[in-house]
């Protein structure tokens, strides 16, 4: 028993505590706010499921700590064929799921009990350690500025991309491309190349919108313009939304008992608008907790990719946080009008047994990195290391 003290306490002094506090008061938060939203007749639980997925979510993350996050990168060829195979399967042999107005995603494999899980979501962890190290040997090599190996970063982001949005799921497809280009500029991938990626995207946005877009993806976007234009069709969920996040004013109408969350007014609230519940049931004041919540969670990631003593685990740390920040941008603007709705989830709020369970793994390297920082090689990252670059 002493030795399982010792090893606990030893564990305790080498992780940041404050990162954890900040976790375990977001999975409570979490957990509250689906336990308030009714679940469609014989179904399972909201809070049930993400119970289980966030207790899984955490074994793995204290696993995942345990062992040297150099150790884990030293496996990044096995770790990238079995993300491809996990791809290709559920291109080939998924679930799929359809909808209404065209809607059709095939971004599932079914597990046993009759459970589906969402592949891309684990490849997302996947790609934060095969993606950091192929950078960090790219760096070590200083070969950041080569034309040849900017091309084959590339191609090792637009693999999961590609296949990704053949699946159907665009808006994963577009939560890789975010963190490719973060963790670039943190490399210190030259200007140039970014203006170029800019530039190609201007030619090819009207390609895309005429050959790429699926015809519910476009009515989604213009109807971002104007949602009242299909008040009970494209528009009825972000309608609803801001209805439901309008209602709650300053301190909300209260937990269990606010009526258009009990109603479910607000298509796939538990999900995709979770943001809608707390602002409906705690106002002004649960929506301003979530934000602050996140946020605090992407400092203190930026504070360990500050302290981590090597390149390696600079670049897993902003793959986390530039993957949290994307999805939470994109899911606030989804549930506000401001973007259009993309079935993008708010991170570590959202219902989701998938993205529950993963997203803690992401949260279990950052921890990896804090405790296995050293303070003999760490390297005192300046604002220049992040910010200045050569044009």
């Amino acid at each position: 028993m002493s030795k399982i003290r010792k090893a606990l306490w030893n564990y305790l002094k080498r992780a940041d505590l404050l990162l954890w506090l900040i976790m375990l008061t977001i999975s409570a938060y979490s957990l509250l706010l689906l336990k308030t939203i009714p679940p469609p007749q014989g179904s399972r639980s909201y809070f049930t499921v993400q119970l289980i997925s966030i207790l899984i979510g955490y074994a793995g993350a204290i696993v995942l700590t345990v062992i040297d996050y150099r150790s884990l990168a030293k496996t990044w060829y096995f770790i990238g064929g079995i993300s491809l195979i996990l791809l290709l399967y559920t291109l080939f042999l998924g679930e799929a799921v359809t909808g209404d107005a065209g809607v059709n995603a095939r971004a599932w494999i079914k597990l046993p009990g009759g459970l589906t899980f969402q592949t891309s979501e684990l490849i997302k962890i996947g790609f934060m350690i095969t993606f950091a190290k192929h950078l960090s040997i790219v760096k070590e090599k200083n070969k950041i500025t080569s034309p040849l190996h900017i091309l084959l970063l590339s191609i090792h982001c637009m693999i999961p991309v590609i296949l990704i949005h053949l699946q159907g799921d665009d808006g994963a497809a577009a939560v890789f491309i975010c963190m490719f280009l973060v963790m670039m500029f943190v490399a210190g991938v030259q200007l140039r190349y970014f203006a170029a990626l800019f530039g190609s995207l201007i030619v090819i946005l009207p390609l895309a919108w005429q050959y790429i877009l699926a015809d519910y993806q476009k009515t989604r976007i213009i109807n971002m313009f104007q949602p009242e234009s299909d008040p009970l069709g494209a528009g009825l969920q972000q309608i609803q939304g801001r209805i439901s996040i309008g209602s709650g004013e300053w301190l909300g109408r209260g937990l269990f008992t606010a009526p258009r969350v009990q109603r479910n007014a607000v298509p796939v609230q538990e999900s995709d608008f979770i943001f809608t519940v707390a602002a409906e049931q705690l106002g002004f004041i649960g929506a301003i907790a979530i934000l602050v919540l996140i946020i605090l969670l992407l400092l203190r990631t930026m504070n360990t990719a500050r302290k981590s003593c090597d390149d390696l685990g600079t670049y897993m740390c902003f793959g986390f946080f530039a993957m949290i920040t994307f999805q939470s941008i994109i899911n606030l603007g989804m549930c506000l009008s401001l973007l259009p709705v993309m079935g993008v989830t708010l991170p570590f709020f959202s219902a989701g047994g998938s993205s529950a369970a993963c997203l803690y793994l992401g949260f279990g390297l950052v921890q990896n990195v804090y405790m296995h920082k050293s303070e003999k090689d760490r390297i005192h990252l300046s604002s220049s290391h992040f910010f200045m670059r050569r044009i």
